[in-house]
């Protein structure tokens, strides 16, 4: 859906529903402060769920290496922000994304990138945990990814019971991370900036 129409063009259905949520906000649209929010919120919305148009096939196109690197490799504090699909406010944070490789690697700019297009879109912080372990999985077909996302709700802070200072954790382990202890004391460790005893 492209955002650059000539001027005699009608606005579109998205434009014209934000149009009508500012009058039922009791809002005018017609004052110059507004004329112009309905193709922005557009605009912004198309920028902020751009996630539908991407795959992950597409993003990590041949950037999968044969590698017999035997040791965990993370990447930790890549930025993320999303949108809560229940209220349509943000929710931004941290994710800390690892995996234990079995032969294969994965370049390292596309484990942000993965992030990133599960994150630009509607989502649920549980959800998104989920499939960013998933994606990895199934690109790499690794021993094991471990996945942990540390994230502030606006729908927390803003609305409802507006607690401020209040994070939410997410995690998600597959293969060896979530049946072998000593590798999930490993990841838990790197996460959180600790040596790991042995």
């Amino acid at each position: 859906m492209s955002t650059t129409k000539a001027h005699n063009q009608e606005p579109s259905a998205f434009a014209g529903h934000v149009h009508s949520m500012l009058v039922a906000m009791g809002e005018d649209p017609t004052r110059p402060g507004l004329v112009k929010t309905p193709a922005r919120v557009e605009a912004a919305y198309q920028w902020l769920t751009r996630g539908y148009s991407m795959s992950v096939t597409d993003e990590v196109g041949s950037a999968v290496f044969e590698e017999p690197h035997e040791n965990m490799i993370l990447v930790r504090d890549i930025e993320l922000y999303s949108m809560c699909e229940h209220h349509l406010l943000p929710f931004f944070g941290r994710a800390h994304v690892a995996y234990l490789p079995n032969g294969r690697i994965v370049g390292l700019s596309k484990i942000p990138r993965i992030v990133e297009i599960f994150s630009r879109r509607l989502q649920v912080q549980e959800r998104l945990t989920d499939q960013v372990a998933d994606a990895l999985m199934e690109v790499l077909s690794p021993q094991g990814v471990g996945v942990v996302i540390e994230a502030v709700h606006l729908c927390m802070m803003m609305r409802g019971v507006e607690k401020q200072n209040s994070r939410t954790v997410t995690s998600a382990l597959r293969g060896v991370f979530r049946n072998d202890a000593m590798t999930r004391q490993e990841f838990l460790g790197l996460v959180h900036g600790a040596s790991v005893q042995r």
